[in-house]
This record gives structure tokens, sequence and C-alpha cells, in this order.
């Protein structure tokens, strides 16, 4: 039986946090749906007659690939007849996740209340909160990141395509004053706000809330906007290139590894938290970050706030 908690006392034993996260990724994918299901159920944060919130696990995809293994939608129906008997119907999806965040995900159990969460999503009215740790630490330490995304073709090594910051002004390169860009018809409205909770230097704990949800939103943000690209980001670190993401050495060292292991390292990006506007009670739904977030936490010497009953941004 896997449990997570548990890997986590075991991965603080390992000189370096990449192997013991790929091992229990890998093992979460690999394993059958039953025990995939029966880590959901242990995660479950929140549940009622129509909605269900669990914490995600880091690495464990939302739909299964083409080279197979468990996903969230394969087990569904077997977490639906655990928690509501064998005849329960299966859960339906509220939300999308990517592979490697991990988080509060909610789970409906029936289509209307499904559609309802999803159009509140859509509407953006629920407020999303994200913890992200960073390389370096965002200046100023609080703010609103308000420029537009586009997706852009590069080339090196290969040709590929990413998203990238598509600005409204520019400074002249004679005056020095701003001037406004005609706007690019394959851009979006992106807007993120964003506090520093904790810093070490060469690194910061981060509270992200993306206004908007344009995809790959924070990365972007993050790497590009503020030049504190997410810790394992290795698409968005160097923009024009696929390298693995390089470090500096200091940080390197807290975290004790090598640059050739960094590559391996994992994206470190967790839904804290999402405030869901129903009534008459209004829900907000917290989940733990995963253990290897905990691990580089500890390592750079970055402090969880201490009140985490109040997410900062909110009401800010």
């Amino acid at each position: 039986m896997l449990n997570q908690r548990g890997a986590e006392e075991k991965t603080t034993k390992w000189s370096s946090p990449v192997n013991p996260l790929r091992r229990l990724a890998h093992s979460l994918q690999q394993v059958h749906p039953n025990v995939l299901a029966k880590v959901l159920r242990k995660g479950i944060l929140y549940q009622n007659t129509e909605l269900v919130a669990v914490n995600k696990p880091y690495g464990v995809p939302m739909e299964a690939s083409l080279r197979g293994g468990s996903s969230i939608r394969d087990v569904l129906p077997i977490l639906a007849q655990m928690l509501d008997g064998r005849n329960s119907e299966p859960l339906h999806l509220c939300q999308w996740m990517d592979k490697d965040m991990s988080g509060t995900l909610l789970l409906a159990r029936n289509p209307e209340t499904a559609r309802h969460v999803r159009s509140l999503l859509q509407a953006q009215q629920v407020v999303r909160t994200y913890w992200v740790l960073t390389v370096g630490m965002p200046t100023p330490s609080e703010g609103v990141v308000d420029i537009p995304l586009m997706e852009r073709e590069a080339n090196r090594p290969r040709k590929h395509y990413k998203m990238s910051l598509a600005p409204l002004y520019r400074v002249g390169d004679d005056d020095g004053n701003l001037m406004r860009l005609r706007r690019n018809r394959s851009s979006h409205r992106a807007v993120t706000r964003y506090r520093v909770l904790a810093s070490s230097g060469v690194a910061a704990l981060v509270e992200v809330q993306p206004i908007t949800g344009v995809r790959h939103q924070i990365r972007v943000h993050m790497a590009c906007g503020l030049a504190c690209p997410l810790l394992g980001d290795h698409k968005y670190s160097s923009w024009s290139t696929l390298e693995p993401q390089r470090l500096p050495r200091r940080l390197l060292s807290q975290l004790g590894l090598s640059q050739a292991e960094s590559r391996h390292l994992a994206l470190h990006t967790h839904c804290h938290c999402l405030h869901l506007p129903l009534t008459p009670n209004p829900l907000a739904l917290r989940s733990r970050p995963p253990p290897h977030f905990l691990l580089a936490m500890r390592r750079l010497k970055l402090q969880l706030p201490q009140s985490r009953n109040d997410d900062p941004l909110e009401g800010s």
C-alpha cells in the first residue's frame, strides 16, 4: 500500500530529492487502479452530497497516455464505489490539472454539479491560489503581472512551440517614453497576482492567483515577466531552447544536487486552495504540498506561512 506521508519521511533520508520523487510518481502511475483510488480516498479534503475534493498527487495524469498506466479519470468509478457503494454513479471531473501539478482537485457526484462548477471556473468566480517555488525572488515582492500571452515558435534545438509574452507597451529607443503597441490578434489577456511568502536569497515561496486562465500563465509570467522561473520548470527557464533548467551553484548546494541531477527536478507548483462562491456557505478547500515540495522548502530554509487558515492575497 502506498502512503504519501510515509514516502515523505523516507524521502528525507536520501541525499538527493530527485530519485525518491521519480520513484513515487512512477509507482503511482503503475499501480492497480484500486490502489490509486485508495490513495485519493486517503487524500480527501472535503465531501458532501454534491462535491468531493481530493489532494491530487504529483505525477499522476488526468488521462492515461498511449503508454498506459493509471490516471485520475480511470479511477473515478472505483473511488465513487469506495465512497458511496457499488451502485454509485462515477464521479465527474470539474477541473483539469497538469500531470506535474499537485493540489486541490474538485470532483462532482453528478453531471449537474460538475457543469455548475465548470461554469464558475470559466466565469473566473473560483479563486485559485497556488504555491510555487521560484529561482530567485520576484521584485517587487508583491504585485500584479498584466501582460498578454500568445503561442510562438522556437527553433532550438528543434522546432517547437511555447507560450510567450505579448506586451502592449514598450520603451522607446530614443526618448525612453512608453509606447503602446498594436495588440496581436492571437494573444490572450493574462493577469496574475502574486505575493512572496518567504525567501532565502536564492529562492522564494510565492503565492500566486491567476485572475485569468491562459495556458501556462503562471509559468510564463514568473519566468519571463518577473525573471524568476519556477523551480523545475525546464520548459520556460530558457525560452528559446529545450535545455534543462540551469540552477545557481548556491541553490544546487542547498538542494544537495549536481547540475546534471537538476534536469530531473519536478515542477514545484501546488494548487493550495480553491475558494468556491457557493450558497449559502462559500467553501475554501486547502491542501498540503507534496513531499518533494516540502523537502525542497526545508533544504532552502523556506518556512510555511504561520497562519494557514488565511490566504495572504485574499482580501488584499
